[in-house]
Parts: C-alpha cells; structure tokens; sequence
C-alpha cells in the first residue's frame, strides 16, 4: 500500500509537544508533508528557536514516522520556529510579538546583569530580540552592552522625528544613557521619566521582533504603571536574590502584576547569586544569602521558577567590561542559556493557554 502524506500527519498527531499538552498537527505546528516511495520529508515549526525540547520533539517524530513507513524510508525532519504572539490592535509596537517585563522588588539583586545575559542568550538562540532600559534614574546597560559613549540616530518619517535603536551582540538597544553625559544626573520628576519610556516605544523604529524585554526600575512606580498602560505586556519575570530583604520587596513587585486591575501574568522568578562558587571549586556551592527564596516564592504565588544563577566572579567582571557572561563559555554561560530556553518556554505555553493580551485600563479613583 502507497503511503500518503494523511498517513504521516496520522502518524505525527500521536506526537505531542510536552508543554503545549497538544499534538503537533492539531497545533498547526507541522507543515510541507512530502512523500515520495524513498523518502519522507516535513517541517516541525517550534513555538520559539529556544526550545529546550527541540531534539525529544525531533525524535518523537521521528519514531511516529518509522512505524509508519519502516526504516527502508529516509526519512527528512526540517526544524524551524515562529515565534507565537497573542498581542491585541495596540497601534504601538505592532511588529512586536512579545514584551516581556523584566522588574525586582528591589535594587541591587542584579536584574540588569540577568536582563542583558537574556536577551543576549535569546538573540544566540535565533530570536529577535529587542531591550529598553526603562531604569531612566540608572540606566547600566549602556556599560554591560559595551556602547555608553555611542548614540543612536534619528531619522525623519512622516515629518516625525524616529530613533533608531543601536544593535550590539545581536540585540536592538534604547537606553537614557545613550542621550546623557555618562557622569551627569539625571533629576527628572515622575512624570518626565514616564514621557522617557513612552519615547522609546512610540518614537522609535524596532520593527520586527520576537521578544523586547523591558528593564525596569526596581520596585514599584510610575515607570511600571505607564509601561502595562501604553502596550500590551506579554508577561513579567521578577528577579530576586535569595535573601530575606530581597524577598520581602519581590513580593510586592510579584503582587503588584497579579493585581486585579493590572493583571500581567507572572512568567517566573528568577533567583540570581543563588550560591556562591568560587572558580577554583567548581563544585563547590557555599549558600552565602539564604538557600532557595526564589523558589520559595515561585511556589508561594503559584508562579513558575525559571532557575537560578550563582554569584561568580567573572559575571561582575563580564558586567563591566561590556562583554555579557553568557557570550563566553562555562557554567555561567550555560545556566542564562537554560533561563533563556526556561522563559521563552514559558512565554509560548502563556500565549498558548492564556487570553490575547491587552494594555491595561485604569481610572483614578
């Protein structure tokens, strides 16, 4: 008996993507069916390029396929990725398929380091990638992207004046610190600082992006409140360190999101100088700021844990020498590659069970 290709589309509906809970044909994720009496060939779209399950997706499918056709068959499986969106008809941002909101309770646990180590970690990955840094008062990624002195140009369309982001490592970046004297303060109020951030999202030229991860201030202020105003947030990631202090300000941070009228689903946590290593002990973990508050937490809100990051030396110092951690090889490297395929699952398992996202309405009370 002739195979058809219905046989192969039967053969891979028993194949399910493990996050998803759905089988690969029912969510449209198998495409240009070939067969011919030599070979069978098709294309797995994968919901992001940094999926974790890449190769277990690649072999269930292939082991679906052999029982099919027998081993007398070639059998061809091209891997590839569309990133999935579930944005609204904001007029903002359009080409962006997903903004993620990267915030701390408080500052210091590092979450400009992890945002960099992020985004870089998901440009290596295939991803466009997009960063605002919407820390106005403390702008730090001027300096870990290696460009503080560089400014981005202006361009005229429509008789409007537009930004064009600079691109470093892979990475389309918007920073204050590109605009201001690195030694100078910025005394801004409020509400100058809000106009900022608007800036940078209506005033500029991003185009086509998978992900654009906004670095927030810490805390909670108008920074937030005007981003989840303006555009449609895909989700939040709180970072935290594992200490008690630290804990105590992610929680309001983590609340803040989940707030009926806000209500930005909560990606995941991230704990960041989980332990101590030093670099002559490798294996050694010495829990210097209390052993897992992070996860702790994660399970508290009944929010996902994306992972945690050890305090090592040679992050600071990849820090500031603007050469991110994550593009040098090692154990540092390795475990913000994981986080990045961590949140980049998580964002395609939201848009895949959660509601179209929309920028959030408030009234003044």
């Amino acid at each position: 008996m002739k195979i058809q290709s219905t046989d192969i589309l039967k053969a891979l509906s028993t194949v399910n993507d493990p996050d998803l809970k759905q089988d690969l044909v029912t969510l449209n994720m198998i495409k240009d069916v070939l067969v011919t009496e030599s070979k069978v060939s098709f294309t797995v779209v994968l919901t992001t390029p940094a999926c974790p399950l890449k190769e277990k997706i690649k072999k269930d499918c292939e082991e679906a396929v052999l029982n099919v056709v027998g081993d007398k068959v070639a059998i061809d499986i091209r891997m590839t990725s569309s990133v999935t969106s579930l944005r609204d008809n904001s007029p903002l941002l359009t080409g962006v398929k997903n903004i993620i909101a990267i915030a701390s309770g408080k500052g210091g646990v590092g979450k400009s380091t992890v945002t960099t180590n992020l985004a870089v970690a998901l440009a290596q990955s295939g991803a466009k990638v997009g960063l605002i840094d919407a820390d106005i008062f403390g702008p730090s990624i001027p300096v870990m992207f290696n460009c503080e002195r560089e400014q981005p140009e202006v361009k005229v369309v429509d008789g409007k004046n537009i930004i064009v982001p600079l691109e470093q490592y892979g990475v389309k970046l918007l920073s204050i610190g590109f605009l201001t004297p690195p030694e100078s303060a910025i005394v801004w109020r409020g509400p100058m600082a809000s106009s900022a951030l608007k800036q940078f999202i209506s005033d500029a030229d991003w185009g086509e992006l998978d992900y654009l991860l906004i670095d927030l201030p810490p805390g909670t202020s108008d920074i937030h409140l005007t981003l989840v105003q303006t555009v449609p947030v895909t989700g939040a990631v709180i970072v935290t360190t594992p200490q008690k202090v630290a804990l105590a300000d992610a929680m309001k941070g983590l609340a803040m999101f989940k707030q009926p009228q806000i209500n930005v689903p909560v990606l995941g946590v991230i704990e960041n100088m989980a332990y101590f290593t030093p670099e002559e002990l490798p294996d050694n973990k010495y829990f210097i700021f209390g052993k897992d508050g992070g996860k702790t937490l994660a399970d508290k809100f009944g929010v996902p844990f994306l992972g945690q990051i050890p305090l090592v030396q040679s992050i600071r110092e990849s820090g500031d020498s603007g050469l991110p951690a994550v593009m040098k090889e090692g154990l540092t490297a390795s475990a913000f590659r994981d986080l990045a395929e961590s949140l980049a699952r998580q964002v395609a398992i939201r848009n895949a069970t959660f509601t179209t996202t929309k920028k959030v309405e408030m009234t003044a009370q």
